[in-house]
């Protein structure tokens, strides 16, 4: 419950909700009740999401899913510390800060039901496409944040990352960049405990992933990656540190993935289900609720209201997506470029006379 430094390289550890919803008033970031309400409503509305997106693909109505059940604190509490003009450049795990950041929920399930128009952003929004390859997309971060210093710009980015992408090269070469040109970027580790199968302590010897920020010149902070409020402080002072030429950031949340890792697998097959529901036990948007109920800024009244609310909102952005015109397959050829190369013409031509079946 209080803010204490681990054995490790004396790397921060920030926590102030405990499991039981008790906060420690000397570390509680500065909310309105009202701001306290909108971060809960968000983690609401982002788990019916997750919710809903598992159903329609069980259903055939979706494609490979990626739930983020149990990590809603970890995303959220950073996306409501960005500023509109900020980036962040997510991975497939990533809907619910995608969703706080203003992506609509209908883009999300377009992208997931595998047309990439979904990837596209509206107008004003700052959300790089889902990144699949695991680590690619903390180098596209890097370089944008170098391009903000450049241009003399005052965004930062999130670089999100889990704590498997911590051991991959791309990610560790974007570490080292970040560090030498002091890039205003954040990255956002949510170590969920498994990179895929295989447990956090397979993959790395250190005790924490937050000490390897330590090696390439910049700080690293662990938190509590149930608690929304610890994640919103330290989002909020590293964002503030990146904007005044402070540099990077390495924040490790400490959480867990709930759900399989995606609707491919099956996480029984190696973890216990007692590890599970141990970690049940810490639901971020149950503690927070908690937390607002004590405080008398929430009741079951109020919680009914919300869920008739959101489950709308959900329900219609499924109506919406599944009323968008399937794409069409001539896409492919054309928005590889901005203006399609030689090579790329001569293939469409091929496509065209094979479906014309000359």
């Amino acid at each position: 419950m209080v803010e204490k430094v681990l054995k490790s390289f004396g790397v921060k550890y920030l926590q102030v909700l405990d499991e039981n919803s008790k906060p420690d008033a000397r570390l509680m970031p500065k909310l309105s009740p009202k701001q306290l309400v909108e971060l809960y409503s968000t983690m609401v509305l982002c788990r019916r999401f997750d919710e809903k997106a598992l159903i329609l693909q069980r259903q055939g109505r979706l494609g490979t899913y990626a739930s983020f059940l149990g990590q809603e604190a970890a995303q959220i509490g950073t996306a409501y510390a960005l500023a509109r003009e900020d980036w962040t450049f997510p991975t497939y795990r990533d809907s619910a800060l995608l969703i706080a950041h203003s992506m609509p929920m209908v883009s999300l399930l377009q992208y997931f039901g595998g047309d990439e128009r979904g990837s596209i952003p509206p107008k004003g929004v700052n959300n790089f496409p889902i990144s699949i390859p695991v680590g690619t997309q903390g180098l596209h971060a890097v370089g944008a944040a170098m391009a903000a210093t450049i241009q003399g710009k005052k965004f930062a980015t999130v670089a999100c990352l889990g704590d498997g992408a911590s051991s991959e090269g791309d990610m560790n070469e974007a570490f080292n960049f970040a560090g030498v040109f002091k890039a205003p970027v954040i990255f956002l580790c949510q170590n969920n405990q498994y990179a895929i199968s295989v447990p956090v302590k397979q993959q790395t010897a250190a005790e924490t992933i937050a000490q390897k920020a330590i090696a390439f010149g910049f700080e690293g902070v662990r938190v509590d990656g149930n608690d929304v409020l610890a994640v919103y402080s330290a989002a909020s002072a590293a964002l503030k540190k990146a904007r005044s030429g402070g540099g990077p950031t390495l924040i490790e949340c400490f959480t867990y993935r709930i759900s399989n890792h995606t609707t491919s697998d099956d996480a029984s097959r190696y973890r216990p289900d007692s590890e599970v529901k141990e970690w049940q036990k810490k639901d971020p948007v149950i503690r927070l609720r908690k937390f607002l109920v004590a405080k008398k800024l929430w009741n079951d009244k109020k919680e009914a209201q919300l869920l008739a609310g959101v489950d709308k909102q959900v329900s219609d952005a499924v109506t919406k997506y599944e009323s968008i015109p399937a794409p069409q397959v001539e896409d492919v050829f054309k928005y590889t470029y901005s203006e399609m190369p030689q090579s790329l013409k001569e293939q469409l031509d091929d496509y065209r006379r094979l479906m014309e079946g000359k």
